[in-house]
């Protein structure tokens, strides 16, 4: 399997808990546990009571059918909970909506030298959790992949790859490197990036016109690349010039390019969570770009419109 990470870096079984066992964190945490490694999944006690009694079970076209046995809790204690063992690393895979609260079942002083490692969305999440859990303690993440809970404990994953990008500026880079190193062998192709801004921008420069579009007309990615393509354009260059003036990478080509490349009826998170009636990740995304533009001096008047509409509508 691919690799970029370095060759020799240690592959010991690593103790690693997961906040928020869902689409991503249950079918990571599977994968990771199938691999050897020690996995604590925190989440609400008929979850946690669930997890315990029948692990996780996955449904992959690429990694098969199989059933992984995890610890569970409702949150980490200053023993890291029942592993009886030094954590590693926590990953963070709740949504925005839902971190607060979430991040009460890790406290501070439950993690040791572990790294909190977020799979969020936006590009706001590192400052918060660094101001609580330390400076190099936390290390971003980016996941590329489609992958449901259909249940507690069950987990469908329907994308022919998983890909993650981890950085983490203040992080030494061993640490990235064997957290890399034990995803890959688990099945996700990882990659320790130079630059954590960057490796943000790049997401949400592909994500946030996606997700405000398909959310405001509630069409899927085909509809709106055809019936709205101006509109669309016009968002992906005024995210693509925040993302410049932030210190990402400018692509407003590439992104229309991958956009016509995914299936017509491929559908944002956020458009699902607006059609199932649950909270919308819109400050952490929509919010978070009109923030950015304001700071850096940028006109968004396409993004600030359909912010707009979408938080009337949310009301």
């Amino acid at each position: 399997m691919q690799t970029d990470t370095p060759a020799g870096v240690r592959q010991d079984p690593l103790t690693i808990a997961v906040l928020g066992p869902g689409g991503v964190g249950g079918l990571l945490a599977a994968l990771l546990s199938r691999a050897g490694h020690r996995v604590l999944c925190l989440a609400g006690e008929d979850t946690a009571r669930t997890l315990r009694e029948g692990g996780i079970r996955v449904r992959s076209g690429r990694f098969g059918e199989f059933t992984a046995p995890v610890d569970a809790s409702t949150g980490l204690t200053e023993t890291s909970g029942p592993l009886d063992a030094v954590l590693d690393a926590v990953l963070v895979t709740v949504k925005h909506t839902h971190l607060d609260a979430a991040l009460e079942r890790v406290p501070a002083k439950a993690l040791g030298d572990a790294l909190v490692v977020p799979f969020l969305n936006g590009v706001e999440h590192p400052a918060a959790l660094r101001a609580r859990y330390g400076a190099d303690r936390v290390a971003p993440a980016v996941i590329r992949v489609e992958s449901t809970r259909t249940a507690p404990g069950v987990i469908e994953h329907t994308s022919p790859f998983v890909e993650i990008d981890v950085a983490g500026d203040p992080v030494p880079r061993e640490r990235l490197d064997a957290l890399a190193a034990a995803f890959t062998a688990a099945g996700p192709v990882t990659r320790v990036l130079p630059d954590e801004t960057a490796a943000l921008w790049a997401k949400m420069s592909f994500l946030a016109p996606f997700a405000l579009l398909t959310t405001r007309y509630g069409l899927p990615l085909g509809e709106v690349r055809t019936r709205h393509r101006d509109e669309l354009a016009a968002l992906v260059e005024e995210t693509a010039a925040v993302s410049l003036a932030s210190g990402g990478p400018s692509g407003a080509a590439e992104a229309l390019a991958r956009y016509d490349a995914f299936a017509p009826a491929t559908k944002s998170s956020m458009q699902r969570d607006a059609e199932a009636g649950r909270p919308l990740e819109l400050d952490a995304i929509g919010g978070a770009l009109l923030r950015a533009a304001e700071r850096h001096g940028v006109a968004v008047p396409v993004a600030t419109r359909v912010v707009r509409e979408l938080t009337a509508g949310a009301r």
